[in-house]
């Protein structure tokens, strides 16, 4: 049997924020997320109902070296999937896998339109080496 449960640690990075109308330059944006101990991650994002149609939520991933060194955008060839954008009024979610080398990355959720909905993301840390801590 496959065990994924004893071999992943969840990572809140979005709990519940407004990001507002500010564009890429601003939104919100997580605190690292640190992958000592695993060799993959998925970031797994969603928002709430919108007031409009036309209201979009775009995730971007960051990745640095060091937890307070310059962070930048991962490049399209680093991730699995796309950051895909969230438009509508409904409900909805994405995901995005990361399989770059850096140690930190950051997600970074912007809105534009009215930006109404609540966004929440996590990171899943995945195969996890010998000794890494999975607990929540």
């Amino acid at each position: 049997m496959r065990d994924m449960h004893n071999n992943i640690k969840v990572v809140q990075t979005h709990s519940g924020a407004n990001v507002g109308t500010t564009g890429a330059a601003n939104g919100t944006l997580s605190a690292a997320v640190d992958r000592k101990g695993f060799e993959s991650v998925e970031f797994v994002y969603g928002r709430g109902v919108s007031a409009a149609a036309t209201d979009t939520i775009t995730p971007v991933v960051l990745e640095a070296d060091a937890t307070n060194g310059s962070f930048t955008s991962v490049a399209a060839a680093d991730l699995l999937g796309s950051e895909g954008v969230l438009t509508g009024s409904a409900a909805a979610s994405g995901k995005v896998g990361y399989v770059g080398n850096k140690r930190y990355l950051k997600l970074r959720l912007y809105g534009v339109g009215t930006a109404t909905a609540r966004v929440h993301a996590h990171a899943l840390l995945g195969n996890a080496q010998v000794g890494a801590e999975v607990a929540f």
